[in-house]
């Protein structure tokens, strides 16, 4: 019998494990299935990007995993059964149930908009591509002087709101911080971040709690209103909730609670990884929502996996978070690197460079994502490669 793993969902933590394990682990000892609701891979990096009203490249994912072995099942997870170890998926024919001797969850995270009155009814967000195309066809109906306020400061509220301001000059963009802008980064990549807004014509309000979002207006604790035409909501994310009502040990916002491997603390044969994954770093704080962590999450995982499958030695690498790339339209950027305790150093990178490197991490991540044979020897891929990888309809 082969060792089956299953891989719930294929955004760049679960592509890039499905095909690093593809090409690690013999397709003769192992069978490796990748559920995904959705038949292509998103780009959830530029999402804000597509939203604005850019083109972004959507790989169709049986032609990523073609020539890997990988069976690509598409359905969305309706529920985990650790116990029993299977899978329940539904799809337009009914669903069913996946066995698995390894699981691994990778369904990430979605806006969380449940916290604010009227967020959910009139508030858009940028986590998942509907929700995207649903604020693109928004912003298309405004004209000129169509007010967008954006909710929230961290990265995707930063990248959202100098996206929309840069790519629809004739709307007025407005960006609502609870605190201070930027107040995670250095003195003077605050700065910097300040300038851009303003280069963009972004109207910060800082210091300001949102009470509840209506239909043509956002309403602020101390009591002032401001008038949106299209409120985009950044302030939350929040992982689903099916490892936890499956009895996998979670935190209060239900991402899964791991060791240094990615493995769950109360299931050993389930891993975690991207932002569903609760995983303490080096400096004892949890590694934040990010596509960095997806990263070293994802690697964690897989060499967990192919140690124990294999009896290789796992490595006890470093679990560490580096620091932020930031988008600030198509042409500017900042460069943001953090200490040992998370906070900002002193020096930072920005304008036209920074913006180049973070466009080519994000050309990276696709291109990685997108090319799961890379590397794997002629002969295995040669073995890889029957079956192609499919959209299977079957249950498995």
């Amino acid at each position: 019998m082969k060792h089956r793993i299953v891989v719930l969902g294929a955004g760049y933590a679960g592509a890039y494990v499905a095909g690093t394990l593809a090409r690690r682990l013999s397709p003769t000892d192992t069978e490796i299935t990748v559920v995904n609701a959705e038949a292509d891979f998103v780009q959830r990096l530029r999402l804000h990007q597509l939203a604005a009203g850019h083109r972004i490249e959507a790989p169709q994912l049986a032609d990523v995993f073609v020539g890997t072995g990988i069976r690509l099942r598409l359905a969305r997870v309706t529920a985990v059964d650790p116990e029993r170890q299977v899978v329940a998926v539904a799809d337009a024919d009914g669903g069913g149930e996946l066995a698995y001797d390894t699981l691994v969850h990778a369904l990430g995270s979605h806006g969380d908009r449940s916290g604010v009155p009227g967020a959910a009814e009139h508030a858009f967000d940028v986590a998942a591509r509907p929700s995207a195309l649903r604020l693109r066809e928004r912003l298309d109906g405004l004209g000129d002087g169509g007010r967008v306020v954006v909710v929230g400061d961290g990265l995707t509220g930063i990248e959202t709101a100098t996206e929309i301001a840069e790519a629809r000059p004739r709307l007025s963009v407005a960006l609502v911080a609870r605190g201070e802008l930027g107040a995670r980064l250095s003195a003077g990549a605050r700065g910097h971040l300040r300038q851009a807004c303003d280069r963009l014509g972004i109207t910060v309000v800082e210091h300001t709690e949102v009470e509840a979002v209506e239909a043509a207006r956002v309403l602020c604790a101390d009591g002032s209103s401001l008038a949106s035409d299209a409120t985009v909501w950044t302030a939350g994310f929040a992982v689903g909730p099916v490892a936890a009502a499956g009895g996998l040990e979670v935190t209060e916002n239900g991402r899964i609670v791991v060791d240094r491997t990615m493995r769950s603390v109360s299931h050993p044969n389930v891993y975690a990884v991207g932002d569903c994954a609760y995983a303490i770093g080096d400096n004892g704080r949890p590694l934040p929502m990010s596509c960095a962590s997806a990263g070293y999450t994802g690697m964690r995982a897989t060499a967990a996996i192919v140690g124990s499958l294999t009896g290789r030695k796992i490595a006890n690498t470093r679990l560490e978070y580096l620091g932020n790339h930031i988008s600030l339209g198509r042409r500017d950027g900042i460069l943001q690197t953090v200490d040992d305790e998370g906070r900002a150093k002193p020096k930072y990178v920005g304008g036209r460079k920074a913006a180049r490197i973070k466009a080519g991490i994000l050309r990276m991540s696709l291109w990685a994502t997108s090319h799961p044979t890379f590397g794997l020897p002629r002969r295995k891929r040669r073995l890889a490669a029957a079956p192609h990888a499919s959209a299977e309809k079957a249950v498995a």
